[in-house]
């Protein structure tokens, strides 16, 4: 019971074993091993049913971290998995709020302070712990382990994981275009803030582009601001992938997985021209984004990140990759010239309500408007000739 309340307080520590290992085969595309190297046969076939729904590789992954870190947890309290139950839930859930997320030290020594809000965005650092967003995902992912099993007959009768019946009757059959229903939350599910996409505004977009070292890195801030693809989306385009005539680049969409045409301004097509003139035309099926140092090879996520995390440092500010799809958004929505269905075509959308979350105003977008309106001196009050100061002074006071 001890090691229990250590862990909910934040003074114990998950043992780091087991991994999360690509598999041989494609259902699914990776395992989850325990400390001993043995494949755990019971999230195999979670994550086999995952892949079989056509989840993507990426988010089996994902799901194997959860089940893994899931795992961990009841090797240290010394619970099978068949009999875990909610107790063990309110512990995983109890360490998540208070452990800290490793992923956090790779900032930078010098870097924001976690929680801390940086003055020039406006945009509040990650805190040092797990979000809510993360915690709740690792409570679907515990939640979706127990329904398979419990739907193939094995584990305990009941999921362990608390759910909402409430909510799950308010949101059966809603559709999407409905006002969204507030229901309450499921036990142990954390609040979550509903903050509007963060946008870059003009004048901090200036800088943050003269910052860019070469031709190549204006030209994808280009295209990423004018097209609003997704980083990973906009670095996989190759050579014959670019219709300079109809000004459109073709990309492997996030959400279909399908190749989907979406246009890009003329000066970002200007830019890239003048990047290929630099560098050279790659090879055809080849990525058209290379890297400038070592050996010739695509230009991966990670580096175009470390791009913006030196432009950061230059500029005291911490916009990321993701800023820039949520800048060419907030531009369509708001320049007047495109309509929301417009808007939610070329950003590719779901649903229109994910369009209509940039229709919104914020007190960093206005701040040339609030300087004016802050400057305009106040109407001095005045009144007619012909009135004595003693009348005005009774009708209107001193």
């Amino acid at each position: 019971m001890e090691l229990r309340h250590e862990l909910m307080e934040g003074r114990a520590e998950l043992p780091r074993v087991g991994a999360v290992l690509p598999a041989r085969g494609i259902h699914p595309p990776y395992i989850v091993v325990n400390g001993f190297d043995d494949e755990i046969e019971a999230a195999t076939a979670y994550l086999r049913d995952l892949a079989l729904n056509d989840c993507s590789p990426l988010t089996v992954r994902s799901y194997g971290y959860g089940v893994l870190r899931w795992f961990r947890l009841l090797w240290l309290l010394g619970v099978a998995w068949e009999k875990a139950t909610e107790a063990e839930v309110a512990v995983l859930a109890g360490w998540l709020r208070t452990a800290t997320n490793p992923q956090r030290r790779r900032s930078r020594p010098c870097g924001d302070v976690p929680g801390s809000v940086n003055l020039r965005t406006g945009k509040p650092a990650l805190q040092a712990g797990y979000a809510p967003r993360t915690i709740n995902h690792a409570l679907s992912v515990v939640s979706g382990f127990y329904s398979f099993h419990a739907h193939q007959g094995n584990g305990p009768v009941v999921n362990p994981v608390p759910v909402s019946p409430q909510r799950r009757r308010a949101l059966a059959h809603r559709s999407p275009l409905e006002p969204q229903m507030v229901v309450g939350r499921s036990r142990l599910r954390q609040k979550v803030a509903d903050r509007p996409p963060r946008s870059i505004p003009d004048r901090l977009w200036n800088e943050l582009f003269e910052r860019m070292g070469c031709e190549r890195d204006r030209a994808l801030l280009e295209f990423y601001v004018s097209s609003g693809a997704r980083a990973v989306e906009l670095l996989g385009v190759g050579v014959n992938d670019v219709d300079w005539a109809g000004q459109l680049v073709y990309v492997i969409s996030k959400g279909s997985r399908e190749r989907e045409a979406i246009p890009a301004s003329p000066q970002a097509f200007v830019r890239l021209a003048r990047y290929l003139d630099e560098a050279g035309t790659p090879p055809a099926g080849e990525p058209v984004w290379r890297t400038r140092r070592g050996a010739d090879r695509p230009l991966s996520y990670w580096a175009m990140r470390r791009i913006m995390q030196r432009a950061n440092g230059l500029l005291g500010t911490n916009w990321t990759l993701h800023d820039l799809r949520h800048t060419a958004a907030f531009r369509m929505a708001n320049g007047g010239k495109l309509t929301p269905v417009e808007v939610q075509t070329i950003m590719r959308h779901a649903n229109i309500q994910s369009t209509s979350r940039y229709l919104v105003a914020r007190v960093e977008e206005m701040a040339d408007k609030l300087a004016e309106h802050y400057n305009t001196p106040r109407p001095e009050t005045s009144y007619p000739s012909g009135y004595s100061a003693a009348d005005i002074e009774a009708v209107f006071g001193a």
